[in-house]
This record gives C-alpha cells, structure tokens and sequence, in this order.
C-alpha cells in the first residue's frame, strides 16, 4: 500500500473519529496510525503537500483533546515523534502545529500522575522537539510545563528524573525568557531548587550529571552560584568529567549534551581562560579526535561542533594545531611531549588531520553537515598555522595531502541531480574556496596551490556555476534573515572561486586572461551586484576587490552593473516598506489546476453537445436509413458516455480536495487567531517592558548628566595641568639658557687649563737651568759680568711671568666665583626639580620628552661637578708648583744681584 493511500485512510479515520468517538472508530484510528508509522516515511512533512498536512493537523488536534483515548494519544505521540527526525520536520511541528503547546497541555492535564507513561513518552518527545529549539515562554502551557518539570526535580523520583532534567536543559538553554522566568521565583523556592540540582551532581548516572551541569550553566554561569559551582578549584574536575563523558560514554544522547554543556561554558571567558590552562587539555583532545574515526555521523558532527567553539577561543586554537598537525617539539610543544610520555604515539595523532580529510569526501550517508564543519575547521586551523612566517614541515605535508582531496570536491558538480544536491554542492564549493583562498595567503602554500589548479579548471567551474545560476530562478536582493535561493548560493560560491582566481592569476598560465574573460561575462555582473548590496560584510569586500580588478577591462558591462545595484536596493526597500509580520502562518498551496485537464474537459463538453447532436440526427436518419449506421451511432455515444462518467469522476475528485483545503484554511484560520492572541499577549508584555525601559532610560539619562558635570570637572583640571605645563616649560627653557652659559664657562676653563699647561712647560726649562746653574756655579762667577744682563733679561721675563700668573690667578678666582654662584643656581634648581616631580607625577607620560630632558641636564650638572672637584685639585696643585717656582725666582734674583754670602748653601 502506497502512502498517499495510507494517508487517506487515516484522514478519513480522524474526520469518523471526531465526528463519532466510538471503540469501533478508535481502533480503526490507531490501526492506521500504526500502518503509516510502520511505512518510515520521515520526510513527509518536508515535501510541502496538503494531504500530509492535513493528517498532522488532526493527529495533533485529537492528541490534544483530552476526551481521546490514552491508547490512541499514544500511537499518535509516537507517530508524531517519529516525524520530528531532523531539523525543518521539528521546526514546523513547533511553529506550523503547535505540537510543543500540545504535548505540554497532555502533561499538564495528567500532572498528578507524572510516573504514567503517557506523560513520559510526552516528556520523551519533547526532549526530542525542544533540542537546539528555542521554545517561547508566551506559547500555551510552557509557564506549566516548567513548574511541573521544577516540582517533579525536586521529587527525586528516579523514574520521571531523567526525562525532566534533559526537558529543562533544553528549555533554559540559550533561553533568556525562561530562564528570567526562573529566578524571577519566590527566593526561598529557587534556592531549594538550586540545592537539588546540586545534589545531583553527586548521581551515579554521568548522564543526569551532564544534565544537571547545563541546567546550572544556563541559571547560575554569571551569578553567585555559578561562581561557587565552577570556581578555580572545581572546573578542572568538571573538564576532566566533561571530557569522560564524551570520550567514554554511554549513548550519543548523553555526548551530544556533554558537548553542548563544554560549548556553553566555553562562551565564559573566564572558564575559557582555565580550559587554556588546563594540564590535561592536549591528552584530551588527543582522545576526542580519535572519536572522529568512528563512521557515526551524529557523533562526528557534535565533536566537530566542540573543535570549532575551541577554535573560536585564541589560546586554545594553537595548541589544536599542535594535535592536528603534529608539529615538532618546541616552546609551544611541551604539552605534546607530555602526552607521548604518557604513551600517545605520534602516529595516532598523525591520524587526526587524516580523519579530517576522510570527513570531506565521507560516503556514509547523513555526512554532508560534516563535511562541512570539517572544511570550516581546517580552514581556522590552517589559518592559524599559515600565520606564521614560517610554517611547519608538517603543515605543508598536510596541505598537500589536503589539495587533491579539495580539488575532487570541486569536479563533482552534476546539475542532473536536482536542486537540494546542488545547494549541497555550492556551500561545499563555497567553503572549499574559502579554504583555498587561506592556503594563497601564504607563498609556499600558495605554490602548492598554483601547481595543482590549472585555468581550464577553474573556468570549467564558473562556467557550471554560471549554468546554475542561469537555470534556476533569477537573482535577486533578500533581506537579511531569509533563506537563500539556489541562486544566491551559486552566486556566493561563483564570487569565492572568482577571487580564488585572482589570488591565482600571476602563479597559474593562462589564469590571468580567463579571469579577466569571466569578470566580462554579464551574469557575473548579476552575481556582483549581488554581493555589492549584500548585508554580509566578507561578501561586499569580496565584490570590492572584483569590481576594482574589473574597472580596468574594457567591456565591462559597468552600466548593467549600476542598473542591478538599483534593482536591489530598490527591492530592499520595498522589503523594509512591508509591515513586519511577527508571527509566521503556513501557506496552504492552493490546489493545482492543470489547465491541459480544463482544455480536454471543456473540449468533451463540446464533443457531447455534437454527439447530442448527431444522434438526434441519427434517430431522425433512422426512419429514412439503415440499421447499421444507428449501431454505429449508439456506439459513439455509449463510448463518449463512459469517457463523461470518467471525467464525472475526476470532477468529483477535485471537488473533495478542494473541500479538504477549505477545512485546512478553517482549521489554519483558527490557528491564526490563537496566534494573533498569543502575539497580543505578547504586545502587553513588550508594552511593559517598555515602560522598564523608559524609566531605565531616565534614569541612566540622570547618571549621563552627571557623567557631564564629572567632564566639566575634569576639563577644568585639564587647563589647570597645561598651565602648569606652560610654567614647566617656561623652567625648561630658563635651564637651556643655564646650560648654554655653563657651556661658554667650560670653554674658557678649557683655555685656562692650556694656559696652565703652557706654564708646566715653562717651569721644566726652569729647572733645567736651575740644574744648569749649579753645575757652572763657577763659570758663572768667572762670566759675572756676562750673566749679569742675561738675569736683567731673565728679570725682565720672569716680571712678565709674574705678572701673567697675577692674572691668570685673578680670572681662576672669577671662574671660582663663577662655579659658585653655578653650584647654588644648580641647587636651587635641583630643588625646583624636587618640588616638581611630585606634580609631574599625573603628567609623567605626556611629559616623558621633558622628563629625559630634565634628567640629563641633572646628570650633566653632576658630572661638572665632578670636573670642578677636579679642577679645584688641579689647581691648589698648580698653586704649590707656582709657589715652589716664585721661591726658585726669588733666589735666582738674590743670586744675580750680587747678595750672595760666602756661606750660601751650593746645594740650591
């Protein structure tokens, strides 16, 4: 039996049944559902038809209805549930059938029995609907719904604990009207709460642990509790349980929430801190890759979904690197040495970046979502890795590997196989590109690019991609939120491989003149255009670069450009002139009219009236005729007859199916109208809301007027402190002026001391005549007379000496003077100095320039101060010499005026 045959049955049960609640019409219902929950057709809410449509309308609405028989909302749950299998079939059961509200409701009215087990199928189902689904506090029932799951928590019931925890973890998860609704509680009863929840952390199940740890995480992470429960001293023993759990557990169910819980406590910056300093972290992810080669899809998508967040997270995306790619041991590295020494060989972690590859071209079915996490990994992986200047050996060994598996994803675009597999195709396309656009940042891995891609390759791909786009519908503008069409996304993924090209164009022959080819082709205007008025800022950069490579060719068509950047912007607003509609009601297609079927319809009826015709010709030619012909008419007319019963029938088809649609836009009718309610409902709250807000505004308006004044305030210190800058700089320059005149001092000591060395000179020839003297003392007697005008000469010199000593004495007692009065200029500046550095403080940095300034002057005045000590030795030893030399004059004088006694000491 086919399914649309299955379908009608069970329509035709559930109209029986709601009309008559018999024993007999139930279980011919429930035999149904069981028949078509036996034909595994999961994807039957996907397919957009009014038959399925209408069967989970009102399987949902008798689920609902209390006065159904348990055994019967049971066989329906379980069909319903059977329904929810991915994520488009569990978002329009949440949205198009409010089966969430439903399903709440059936608890609700069976609360006082929590252990039965029509309510834990419910709550079963619900954990499945509720996963990675943001559920609205305002829907019908969920305020209920979370007040049981809280009271059957704190029962302990062993049966029931389970189900509600994973229920509650999906509902406060990344739930903020929940979760506010929560600790908006009594505070006695959400502290009770919290102590249960805590207890739980000591369960024997890991898998209650991991629920009671999101249930704290989506609650407390930013509270006190939440301080106390992942504190310094506890989160490395929750990394350790977390890690447990995902490598060794028991189930995907309780991986995939471990993995979501790490997630979450990955967005806390301070949790992500310790997690970087975590000892064991690199032993860890050792073991998480090696869950990668397991061939289940759902839990290789969740580790993937863990090494992204990881990645997100700069600490942490060097050391995955470091796993990934197995790099030799260096300052990053020792964390790798500690894990070989604990027994990880290096070939296992060689493996991980292999697994990654295997993921990209996996044949095991479900595999396309891995797929692409694999190449969004590895291309923030390897950006990482190319951020250095000089890559690994090892990375490049990779990338090479990594090449032909890249390439073969691109050559295997086939538009035969519809259009789902071709929005596959491009998003692979699109994010293949963007890793080979990682790999042309860098020059060797961009050789290793260049020598694997070639120009026909690359224009055999935008030329399919230019197909796509050209077969499927035209592009257009959406706004931001919509889901794109094929040809958006063929657009997206035409733009990444244009500009894969150009980083490509001066490595690969020929890779110039064909990229400059295509950029003149006018569908790749309407893919520029496109990502020129796009709301995503990587694809307007994307289509500046192309646009300002293209301004310079000739033929381009740069007028279509500018007419389709008009058209969309025109779209945009448009769009943005449309009234938002806050709540989405499904669009019921209407029923299809084959207008080839109308044609042959009104052409029979035209067929009828000529055969009415001909045989009333017929009976009026029988009287005249022969009996053969009137067989021959009444043939014609029986077979025309039987074709009339037939399209009878048809008619008669159409006309069900058009009343199965009107009870279908009944039934979305009042669909709509508790919508509208729920939105109104939800108008009031946002109307209070408001109101917090503008009485949070005024009083922040209050807080900003005295953050003015505090500027005021602080504008006035400001001219305070440049004054007192004015008069710094006033002192700086007063000591340039010092420094200057303490220069010209330094140079006149300069000649004093050459003058002084000028008098050494003449001392040594001194004593060398004086040693001279006593030796011919007495051929100096015998030359009296000779020697008496050569000492009148020597007189006459040693007059001038002495009298430029007086003056060389008279100008080292100004330069005396001078270097006094230096000396207290110097420390009063020093004091100056002193007192300022206390209101230089504030101002130190922006008067660094003046600061060093001060600083060498000080250490100049030191070290002349230095020189001056020295100068002052220098002299008092030049005043003994000048006076051991004015007692040498004075003898030689005594001596050449003839006063010399008998008993005068020859030793002289």
């Amino acid at each position: 039996m086919d399914v649309t045959t299955c379908l009608k049955s069970l329509l035709l049960s559930i109209q029986q049944y709601s009309d008559t609640r018999t024993p007999t019409n139930a279980a011919g219902i429930q035999k149904q559902v069981e028949v078509v929950s036996g034909l595994r057709c999961e994807q039957l809410l996907s397919s957009g038809q009014v038959l399925p449509s209408e069967c989970v309308s009102g399987l949902v609405e008798l689920a609902g209805n209390p006065n159904t028989c348990p055994a019967l909302t049971s066989s329906i749950i379980s069909l319903l549930g059977q329904l929810a299998c991915d994520d488009d079939s569990r978002k329009m059961l949440n949205s198009s059938y409010s089966l969430t509200s439903t399903l709440a409701y059936v608890i609700h009215c069976h609360r006082a029995t929590p252990c039965e087990p029509l309510v834990l199928q419910c709550l079963q189902v619900l954990q499945k609907l509720t996963y990675n689904t943001r559920v609205f506090l305002t829907s019908n029932y969920i305020r209920e719904l979370v007040s049981f799951l809280m009271t059957n928590i704190q029962s302990r019931s062993e049966d029931i604990i389970m189900p509600c925890l994973s229920l509650m973890a999906n509902l406060c998860r990344d739930n903020q009207s929940v979760q506010s609704h929560i600790k908006s509680l009594d505070t006695d009863e959400l502290m009770l709460f919290y102590r249960t929840l805590l207890s739980f952390l000591s369960h024997n199940s890991l898998t209650v642990v991991v629920f009671t740890l999101s249930i704290l995480a989506s609650l407390t992470l930013n509270e006190k509790v939440g301080e106390k429960v992942f504190d310094a001293k506890n989160i490395h023993q929750t990394f350790q349980l977390v890690f447990n759990i995902i490598v060794n557990g028991d189930g995907t169910l309780t991986r995939k929430y471990s993995v979501d819980l790490l997630v979450d406590l990955l967005k806390n910056p301070k949790i992500a801190d310790f997690l970087t300093r975590y000892k064991h972290f690199s032993a860890c992810v050792s073991q998480v890759l090696g869950l990668l080669q397991s061939k289940d899809p759902d839990s290789a998508a969740k580790v993937l979904e863990l090494l992204l967040a990881m990645c997100s997270i700069s600490g942490l995306r060097s050391r995955l690197c470091e796993e990934v790619f197995s790099r030799p041991a260096g300052p990053r590295c020792r964390a790798v040495n500690s894990i070989q020494a604990a027994g990880l060989d290096v070939a296992h972690k060689a493996e991980s970046g292999l697994v990654l590859v295997q993921w990209l071209s996996s044949p095991v079915e479900g595999a396309e979502s891995c797929s692409l996490q694999a190449l969004q990994l590895l291309k923030e992986l390897l950006e990482e890795a190319l951020r250095e200047n000089s890559p690994y050996d090892c990375v490049l060994s990779f990338v090479e590997v990594l090449l032909p598996v890249l390439l073969r994803l691109l050559k295997s675009l086939d538009p035969a196989k519809g259009d789902a597999e071709l929005r596959k195709h491009c998003h692979r396309i699109t994010r293949v590109t963007a890793l080979l656009l990682i790999m042309c940042a860098e020059d060797s891995t961009r050789c290793m690019v260049s020598g694997q891609v070639s120009a026909q390759f690359c224009v055999s791909l935008v030329e399919s991609l230019l197909s796509c786009c050209h077969s499927s519908s035209p592009l257009t503008c959406l706004p931001p939120g919509s889901d794109s069409n094929l040809s958006q996304v063929c657009a997206e993924a035409l733009l990444k491989v244009l500009e894969v090209m150009s980083k490509l164009r001066n490595e690969v022959k020929d890779m110039e003149t064909s990229f400059y080819r295509m950029l003149e082709e006018q569908m790749v205007v309407s893919a520029l255009s496109l990502a020129l008025t796009s709301h995503r800022r990587d694809h307007v950069q994307t289509g500046l670069s192309l646009l300002f490579d293209s301004t310079a060719l000739p033929d381009f068509p740069s007028l279509l450009l500018g007419e389709r950047i008009a058209a969309n912007n025109a779209y945009r607003r448009r769009e943005a002139e449309l009234p938002f509609k806050c709540v989405a009601v499904q669009k019921v297609p209407p029923p299809r009219t084959n207008t080839s079927t109308m044609d042959s319809s009104s052409g029979s009826s035209r067929s009828v009236c000529s055969l009415a015709e001909k045989m009333h010709s017929g009976l009026e030619f029988q009287e005249q005729g022969k009996d053969s012909q009137l067989s021959e008419i009444i043939d014609v007319y029986e077979q025309k007859l039987s074709a009339f019963a037939c399209k009878e029938s048809r008619l008669q088809d159409l006309l069900e199916a058009k009343a199965l649609a009107l009870s279908q836009a009944d039934r979305l009718i009042g669909q709509y109208r508790l919508q509208q309610a729920q939105a109104e409902a939800e108008t009031r709250k946002l109307s209070c809301l408001l109101k917090e807000a503008e009485r949070q505004r005024e009083e922040l308006q209050s807080k900003l007027n005295n953050q003015l004044q505090e500027v005021e305030h602080f504008q006035a210190d400001m001219e305070n402190m440049m004054q007192r800058i004015a008069r710094l700089q006033q002192d700086f320059d007063e000591h340039q002026t010092l420094k200057r005149t303490y220069n010209a001092l330094l140079s006149r000591f300069n000649e004093s001391e050459r003058g002084l060395k000028e008098l050494q000179a003449t001392h040594v020839s001194l004593t060398k005549q004086h040693d001279t003297l006593t030796k011919k003392h007495e051929e100096l007697q015998q030359q009296h007379k000779q020697t008496a005008a050569v000492l009148d000469k020597r007189e006459e010199e040693i007059r001038s000496l002495s009298s430029d000593i007086q003056q060389k004495n008279s100008d080292i007692a100004a330069l005396r003077a001078d270097l006094s009065a230096e000396e207290e200029k110097v420390k009063e500046q020093d004091q100056k100095n002193l007192d300022l550095e206390e209101t230089l403080e504030v101002l130190r940095k922006e008067l660094s320039k003046t600061e060093q300034a001060r600083k060498s002057a000080s250490i100049k005045v030191s070290s002349l101060e230095q020189q001056k000590n020295q100068l002052e030795t220098k002299l008092k030893q030049k005043e003994e010499e000048l006076n051991k030399l004015s007692t040498m004059i004075g003898m030689i004088h005594s001596l050449s005026s003839g006063k010399l006694k008998n008993d005068v000491n020859l030793s002289l």
